[in-house]
C-alpha cells in the first residue's frame, strides 16, 4: 500500500511522531525492570514474541552524534499499536545489552503503511 502522507520523506523525529499521532499511534512501549516492554498507561507487559516491528525510522544529527535516535512502530498481538524510541550509539536510553537483545528478538514485518 502506498503511503499517502509520504511519511518516509519526513526528516525529523517530531514530524514522524506527529503524523503517527494523527493516525492514532502515540502510546509508547518502554522497557521495565523485568526486561519486558510496558505499554503506556497500561499494566500490560510484552515479551518480544508478542510484538511485531512494522516500521523503523532512524534519525541522525547533522552536527552531533548524540542526536542519533531510532523510532520503531510496533503492534502487539492484542492489536495495540505504539512506538519504541531509543537513542542509539553510545547514548542509548537503556543501559546494558538487554534492550538491544530484546529489539533483535522482535519479529519484523515492514509495512509501507507506517
Amino acid at each position: 500500500m502506498e503511503n499517502p502522507d509520504n511519511i518516509d520523506r519526513m526528516t525529523t523525529l517530531s514530524q514522524v511522531m506527529e503524523t503517527l499521532r494523527k493516525r492514532g499511534i502515540h502510546k509508547e512501549f518502554r522497557m521495565n525492570e523485568e526486561c519486558q516492554m510496558k505499554y503506556e498507561n497500561s499494566e500490560k507487559n510484552y515479551l518480544p514474541n508478542e510484538l511485531t516491528i512494522l516500521k523503523t525510522y532512524r534519525f541522525e544529527g547533522d552536527s552531533n552524534p548524540a542526536d542519533n535516535v531510532v523510532l520503531y512502530v510496533v503492534q502487539a498481538d492484542d492489536k495495540s499499536f505504539g512506538i519504541i524510541i531509543d537513542s542509539y550509539g553510545a547514548d542509548s536510553n537503556y543501559p546494558g545489552p538487554e534492550f538491544d537483545n530484546f529489539i533483535r528478538e522482535i519479529p519484523i514485518q515492514e509495512s509501507d503503511e507506517y
